[in-house]
């Protein structure tokens, strides 16, 4: 082995180990985001049903069943967001959550306050 080839495998080891025990500078990496996900495999391993399935991460419905059904593949992002749902189902509900909570809060200060005008229901 040449000099210059075991400093590679050194330098590798050398990073691999600062990622693991977290010294890394992780804007270094990139997200590695798989070419498929079974759309499917994660909404059967949580117990839901399409539509309920839909409604809670805020996909169309017709969506989740072109992912399911193989007419589509989900984009990169939301193969993204699918493994974040796969990993962390309760967190995501909670920051989905978090954010209808925000929005509705702002509707209403707007409301009372004028800013959106008269509200016609």
């Amino acid at each position: 082995m040449t000099k210059r080839a075991f400093d590679k495998i050194a330098a590798g080891l050398k990073d691999a180990a600062a990622f693991a025990n977290g010294t890394a500078d992780r804007s270094r990496y990139r997200v590695h985001v798989p070419a498929d996900v079974d759309v499917k495999a994660i909404r059967r391993k949580l117990n839901m049903a399409q539509e309920h399935f839909a409604g809670t991460f805020g996909f169309p419905l017709s969506t989740v069943r072109d992912w399911e059904q193989g007419r589509a593949r989900p984009e990169m992002t939301a193969r993204a967001y699918l493994l974040v749902i796969s990993r962390n189902p309760e967190t995501v509900k909670e920051a989905l959550q978090d954010a209808i909570e925000a929005a509705r809060s702002w509707t209403e200060r707007q409301v009372r306050g004028g800013g959106l005008g008269r509200l016609v229901v």
